[in-house]
């Protein structure tokens, strides 16, 4: 195996078994495969300086390699190589570099390996290689196959998500005391993020995002100088990252210490829909059924808040349910916020669903976020042609008079296991 030398026995083993699990899976003739790192970006009119460099996952999964200008390539008659840049000495001067960069085939002996094929199908997956052209088509079947692998959390991988997982425990554990009237969305990101790394996490996963009153409503918002109010919600979506693998944790705390009777009611319709939609998360379900029972339990609730009138069913294929819970219930996690998750081919929306992230049979060892909300957006609210096709199924008078609550989002990470999900991040309170 081509992999580090200086890598721990368990991370060398794991990579060993990915990459003979790609292959097998592959079932290659004579087609040959090359993935990319990619290479640092430059930002637009800030001279050298570029992005904060992260190698494609597609890369990392199979070689845990950080350093950019890699390529790994898979012949089916002589296996993987490790193509990677030499250390130069400008680099040792200004940034430094790990002490295994230099461990592989050196980059400049690609051009050889793919003369020697020229004539075969060559694939590009992870970030672009130059030269090389293949069939979509082809490449998308390889990818589809690779993904297939990559969603099953090996050990090591699961070691590293629990790593970020007790980072963004930590994190909000600290930031639920700090709540107050007058702090600001900022601040909270500040604190928030400062308790990640301080527990542990290389970078945050995400942009974080703190929504207080109505921002609470705007499903990705990112934190402003607004202070925070006594009487109103506010939304924390955020994650530690470590080793690339990631934690996605959302919690919706009142900023008063306690809910008024209608944000109670409205986050115990939420947090039900998440433990319908866990109870689902079974090797064998499909990932839809996950959103479905969510959605359900969401009309359900709403119709005995006298929101929504009619039947679960009705309510869900109407699209009424969409119109307050407009996203997919969650996606697959792990190797970054969205990893390996995908809609296999001939998957379409089912009535009344919003296009889901990933559709497809969930397996032992997938890991999904869970994360239902109740939001009331007056985007979709104040529609008028949803107002009208949905006249008989929605009270739009109680409607208007909660256009500035916000919402109410709770997100979990749950893996699956033969003797049922496992919830990573149980331990982050939902009350505060």
């Amino acid at each position: 195996m081509s992999a580090s030398t200086s890598l721990d026995t368990d991370v060398a083993a794991a990579i060993e078994r990915r990459r003979r699990a790609v292959a097998e899976r592959w079932n290659l003739d004579s087609e040959a495969v090359v993935i990319g790192a990619g290479d640092p970006i430059h930002i637009p009119g800030r001279a050298d300086r570029t992005y904060p460099f992260e190698p494609h996952t597609e890369y990392f999964y199979l070689t845990d390699r950080e350093r950019p200008g890699g390529v790994l390539a898979f012949d089916p008659g002589e296996g993987w190589v490790d193509f990677v840049m030499p250390v130069s000495r400008e680099e040792l001067v200004w940034e430094g570099a790990p002490a295994d960069a230099g461990e592989g085939v050196p980059l400049t002996e690609l051009e050889a390996w793919l003369a020697a094929r020229r004539g075969r199908p060559i694939v590009n997956l992870g970030s672009p290689v130059a030269g090389v052209q293949a069939p979509e088509e082809l490449a998308a079947e390889l990818r589809r196959q690779l993904n297939y692998v990559r969603r099953e959390k090996d050990a090591v991988e699961l070691e590293r998500m629990r790593v970020a997982e007790r980072a963004t425990s930590a994190g909000f554990a600290a930031i639920v005391p700090l709540l107050s009237a007058g702090r600001t969305e900022r601040s909270v990101q500040v604190e928030l993020e400062a308790e990640f790394f301080r527990r542990g996490a290389d970078r945050v996963a995400f942009e974080t995002i703190v929504a207080g009153g109505a921002n609470s409503g705007v499903l990705h918002f990112p934190p402003t100088t607004r202070p925070l109010e006594d009487g109103e919600l506010v939304l924390i979506d955020a994650g530690g990252e470590f080793r690339n693998y990631a934690s996605d944790v959302t919690r919706t705390y009142p900023v008063s210490g306690s809910f008024t009777p209608e944000q109670a009611a409205i986050h115990e319709i939420v947090r039900r829909a998440g433990e319908a939609a866990t109870a689902w998360a079974l090797p064998g379900t499909e990932f839809r059924d996950l959103h479905r029972a969510a959605a359900l339990t969401i009309a359900e609730g709403l119709s005995d808040f006298g929101l929504l009138r009619g039947g679960p069913e009705t309510l869900l294929e109407s699209g009424a349910v969409s119109l307050f819970f407009p996203h997919g219930v969650g996606h697959m996690v792990g190797l970054g916020v969205r990893d390996a998750g995908e809609v296999l081919p001939g998957r379409n929306p089912q009535p009344g669903m919003p296009s889901l992230r990933a559709d497809l049979p969930l397996l032992a060892g997938h890991a999904v976020t869970v994360e239902p909300g109740v939001y009331f957006i007056p985007a979709l609210l104040q529609d008028p042609d949803t107002r009208q096709r949905l006249r008989d199924l929605v009270d739009w008078g109680r409607a208007d008079q909660l256009l500035g609550f916000g919402g109410i989002r709770i997100e979990n990470n749950v893996v699956l296991t033969e003797d049922g999900p496992e919830v990573l991040t149980a331990d982050i309170p939902i009350l505060g």
